[in-house]
């Protein structure tokens, strides 16, 4: 079991998503990870993971562990942003402490 937190970066991104069934989409993967079930993800380097949401353009969700039980997510976003979303990602993760 995973205890989930999220940066307000992350936050902010899932509450600016228009599309419920997402949004939906996005927070059922959200619980299922608490239960230790994280499913499609896969390592983009430097301890961050990305979350990969098969809805739509592809969305996807990027987190990093710490201490074994605790999830930060980080930033979101989709394919068409993958690049960009990684290296953010990556970047957050180093600022944390």
């Amino acid at each position: 079991m995973y205890k989930i937190k999220s940066l307000p970066e992350f936050s902010q991104w899932l509450e600016s998503l228009d599309d419920k069934l997402l949004k939906g989409a996005i927070l059922g993967r959200l619980r299922r990870i608490e239960l230790g079930l994280k499913g499609d993800v896969k390592t983009v380097g430097e301890r961050v993971y990305e979350l990969r949401i098969h809805l739509g353009a592809g969305w996807r969700v990027y987190f990093t562990e710490r201490n074994g039980d605790l999830i930060v997510l980080l930033c979101g976003g989709n394919k068409r942003t993958q690049t960009k979303g990684i290296k953010r990602a990556k970047d957050l993760s180093s600022a944390i402490k």
